[in-house]
């Protein structure tokens, strides 16, 4: 996770699919062809948002397509990272995808500075809990967390892992590397603070090529760099040849899927709790697997098939 925990969190993205994330991060669908009858479910603007890399993109689609069909005007925008949405919370966004570890240490950190002791843990009603405080101060109300959870991770090619009998992330304790991962990293302790301090790994630098973007798999791939970052939900990476390193001293927070929706908004119109709950009920982990692997992997576009899971899910 993409900022934010999940990074730009937070919390599985790749390039790959780049043409599509654009087209729909400045797109607006419309609500249906009403002519010949009264618009009766028209509740006016939804302003939407997120970040482009693949799975929250997919989520995003997922929410415009529920909420379109239950009548709101909705407009989408995607954008390169947390903090931009996040700053417009309530002025100029209604709802967006997020994850509860993410959402709550970057309102965290932000309300209470960098060296804030951090809210999130691994249980997950213990972090709704701590975070309650910086949510309502932010305006933000999270729905109904999924089970689905994506985490941070870091990977490295098997080649790497094979050579070194590496297979967890204690394993490179006392090695010097160079990591890809989001301009965020290094004062994280889901990220690089993390690794250094807990796992005792050697820095030897970050380059700030991205979360699970297409140039942080080329690095490590070419071996720029030994360690990469992207999702535990990045279903794209056996098929590249990397394998992703077990967090054995959990230094990651619990990352929940959830809609993050501003709280003025939610209480002029409750119903969107009603119409994105059925999506976060059913919502797996190895459901995000799967369509993240189809989005990221084989090129799908993230519209039709978060189309197709809503629909097979009998939720459109």
């Amino acid at each position: 996770m993409a900022t934010s925990l999940m990074g730009a969190s937070a919390c599985a993205g790749d390039d790959l699919a780049e043409d599509d994330k654009n087209d729909e991060s400045s797109s607006s669908t419309p609500s249906g062809d009403t002519s010949g009858s009264p618009d009766t479910s028209a509740k006016g603007e939804l302003r939407l948002s997120g970040q482009q890399f693949d799975e929250a993109a997919l989520m995003a689609s997922m929410y415009e397509l529920l909420l379109d069909d239950a009548g709101y005007d909705v407009e989408t925008k995607l954008v390169t990272s947390r903090d931009i949405y996040m700053n417009e919370f309530a002025d100029g966004v209604d709802v967006a995808p997020e994850y509860v570890g993410g959402t709550i240490e970057f309102l965290n950190t932000t309300q209470n500075g960098v060296d804030a002791k951090p809210l999130s843990t691994g249980d997950l009603d213990e972090t709704l809990a701590a975070g309650a405080k910086v949510l309502k101060k932010k305006g933000i109300t999270l729905l109904d967390p999924a089970e689905a959870a994506d985490t941070n991770a870091f990977f490295v090619t098997q080649e790497f892992a094979d050579e070194h009998s590496v297979s967890k992330l204690s394993d490179l304790e006392g090695e010097t590397v160079t990591l890809a991962a989001h301009p965020d990293c290094a004062e994280r302790l889901d990220c690089g603070k993390g690794l250094e301090e807990v796992y005792g790994i050697k820095l030897k630098e970050i380059l700030p090529l991205g979360f699970a973007s297409a140039q942080t798999f080329k690095s490590v791939k070419d071996d720029e760099s030994q360690l990469g970052l992207t999702s535990t939900t990045d279903g794209s990476l056996e098929a590249r040849g990397m394998l992703l390193l077990k967090d054995d001293k959990a230094v990651q927070p619990v990352q929940n899927l959830v809609p993050a929706v501003s709280t003025k908004f939610l209480k002029a119109h409750p119903d969107v709790a009603d119409v994105l709950d059925p999506l976060m009920a059913i919502l797996t982990t190895d459901d995000l697997v799967e369509l993240n692997g189809r989005v990221t992997g084989e090129r799908q576009k993230a519209s039709d098939v978060a189309r197709d899971y809503l629909e097979e899910n009998d939720l459109l």
